[in-house]
C-alpha cells in the first residue's frame, strides 16, 4: 500500500516527515537504483519552484542521484509544464518537479515524469517507494568515474520559452495589453519574457519570489483582486498563474473572473469549428459545472468526465482519444502540443482564438451560462472514509433528495491538503449555500 505518494507525488509541511531532505536523499537513490536497470547511467532532470525549501530538497535529491551512479540535469527554476517537456526534449530518462503548487510557501512536494514528459505510472512510483522501505536503493555505491555527475542546463528556460512560442507560430501579439499575475511562483520571469518577446504590452504583478510569498493572496487562487488593476491599466485580458506554472485562471478586459470550464469551452467549440477537435470530445472532471455538460450537449461535443485531478484527466485522454481536456481550476491539456497542463500555453492558445475571432476577451464568458455553485474547503485533522460517518452521510443525501433532478452535491478529500471539499451546484443560491453548511458543519464536528 502506497504511504507517500498521494494524487500528485508526494506533499508535505517542508522539513517535517515526510517531506525532508532526509527521505529527498533516498528518493533520489530509489529512483536510479530503479533506472539503473534498463540503462548503465541514467540522466534524470531536476527543476524547481521557487519557494525557500527548494533549494534543500534539490541538493538532498541530486546528491542522492549523483551517489547512485546516474547524471543529474539541473534546470534551476522553471514551471512545472517546462519540466515535462524538458524531459522528453532532452532524452531523460526522468524528470523531477520540486513544488507544491498553488500551496503555501511552507509546504513543499516532490513528482516525477517519465521519459515521455506524462506522470510516472503508479506501479513506479510504487516501485520507488519499495525500494525506500527495504532499503534496497542503498545497495547502490558506485566509486571512479562511476559516480553521477552534476549538469547545470544554462539554456532551459530558453529552450522551454522557443518551444511555447512555436506552438503558435510565434503569433504577433503587438497592439495587445495582457497583465500577468504570476503568483510569485515559478512564472515570475519566463512569462513577461514570453509575452513581452511576441510584442504585447506587458503589465505584471506579483514577480518577486522572495521564498515566502509564493502563492500569498495572489496568482489562479485569488483572480478577482486583479480586476481593479486589469481596469486601471486598461488590459485586453489577465493571466492568473499558480505557483507552478500548470494552471491559469483568466480576467477579461472588465475584471470577470473565467475559470477552466469557460476556458475549455471556448477552446473546444473553436476547435470543433476547426476541425481540430479530436472525436468531437472533450475531458473534464466531476468538477465541472453543469452548465458546462448543457453547452456541450448543444454544440454537439462528447463529454467523457473523470475523477478530480489532471493525471486522470490525461489517463481517460489516452484512453479515449481527445485532444483536449482540463479542470475547472484552471489545468487545460492539449495533447496537439504538450502531454501535460501548463498556464502560458494555454494562455497562448486563448489569444491565438482571440485574435482569430477578433473577439474581446469577454467572449468568453459567454460560451455557456453556469448554475450557481458553492464550493467550500473544510480544514480536518484526519480523513477517514465519509462512508463510515452516518451524520455526514444524511446532511449528503438530505442535500441531494432537496435538489433532485436540479442539481448536484459532491463531497471528497483533497489529494493533496487536509482538506475535505464541498462542492453543491443548484438553481437557488441561498438553498445550496444553506445545504452546504449543514454537510460543512456535520465535517467540522467529526474531523475538523
Amino acid at each position: 500500500m502506497r504511504k507517500l505518494f498521494g494524487t500528485d507525488g508526494i506533499r508535505g509541511k517542508a522539513n517535517v516527515e515526510p517531506m525532508t531532505s532526509e527521505l529527498a536523499l533516498r528518493l533520489g537513490r530509489a529512483a536510479a537504483y530503479i533506472l539503473h536497470r534498463g540503462k548503465a547511467r541514467p540522466r534524470i532532470l531536476i527543476g524547481k519552484d521557487p519557494r525557500i525549501s527548494s533549494d534543500m530538497l534539490e541538493a538532498a535529491l541530486s546528491s542522492g542521484i549523483v551517489s547512485a551512479g546516474a547524471d543529474c540535469l539541473r534546470v534551476g527554476i522553471l514551471p512545472t509544464p517546462g519540466i515535462a517537456y524538458l524531459t522528453r526534449a532532452l532524452e531523460a530518462d526522468a524528470g523531477i518537479v520540486i513544488s507544491a503548487s498553488h500551496n503555501p510557501f511552507d509546504d513543499n512536494g516532490i513528482k516525477f515524469f517519465g521519459p515521455d514528459g506524462f506522470k510516472l505510472s503508479d506501479e513506479t512510483e510504487e516501485e520507488m517507494e519499495k525500494a525506500i522501505q527495504t532499503s534496497a536503493e542503498g545497495v547502490l555505491h558506485p566509486t571512479g568515474i562511476y559516480i553521477g555527475r552534476m549538469v547545470d542546463i544554462a539554456d532551459a528556460s530558453a529552450q522551454y520559452q522557443k518551444f511555447l512560442q512555436h506552438s503558435v507560430d510565434n503569433i504577433d501579439l503587438s497592439g495587445m495589453s495582457i497583465l500577468l499575475d504570476c503568483a510569485h511562483g515559478a512564472t515570475s520571469h519566463i512569462a513577461p519574457a514570453l509575452f513581452g518577446q511576441l510584442g504585447a504590452r506587458i503589465i505584471t504583478l506579483n514577480n518577486q519570489p522572495d521564498g515566502t510569498n509564493i502563492n500569498l493572496d495572489c496568482g489562479s487562487m485569488y483572480p478577482e483582486l486583479i480586476g481593479d488593476a486589469i481596469k486601471e491599466h486598461k488590459a485586453d485580458i489577465g493571466f492568473c498563474f499558480d505557483g507552478d506554472g500548470d494552471r491559469i485562471i483568466v480576467v477579461d478586459e472588465n475584471g470577470q473572473v473565467i475559470d477552466g470550464d469557460f476556458i475549455i469551452m471556448a477552446c473546444a467549440k473553436h476547435m470543433k469549428e476547426n476541425r481540430e477537435l479530436k472525436n468531437n470530445m472533450v475531458v473534464i472532471t466531476v468538477m465541472t459545472n453543469l452548465g458546462f455538460h448543457i453547452a456541450c450537449r448543444e454544440a454537439g461535443i462528447i463529454v467523457r468526465e473523470t475523477g478530480v485531478g489532471d493525471r486522470y484527466v490525461t489517463e481517460e485522454m489516452l484512453a479515449c482519444g481527445a485532444v483536449l481536456g482540463g479542470e475547472q481550476s484552471g489545468h487545460i491539456i492539449f495533447f496537439d502540443y504538450h502531454t501535460s497542463g501548463d498556464g502560458m500555453l494555454t494562455a497562448l492558445q486563448l489569444l491565438r482564438i482571440l485574435k482569430e475571432t477578433k473577439q474581446p476577451a469577454s467572449s468568453m464568458g459567454r460560451v455557456l451560462k453556469k448554475f450557481p455553485q458553492v464550493l467550500l474547503n473544510v480544514p480536518v485533522k484526519k480523513k477517514p472514509p465519509l462512508e463510515d460517518m452516518p451524520e455526514v452521510q444524511k446532511a449528503i443525501q438530505d442535500a441531494i433528495d432537496t435538489l433532485k433532478d436540479s442539481g448536484r452535491v459532491l463531497v471528497r478529500y483533497s489529494g493533496t491538503e487536509k482538506k475535505c471539499r464541498v462542492m453543491i451546484e443548484g438553481e437557488d443560491d441561498e438553498q445550496i449555500a444553506e445545504l452546504a453548511q449543514r454537510i460543512v458543519g456535520k465535517i467540522e464536528e467529526r474531523i475538523g
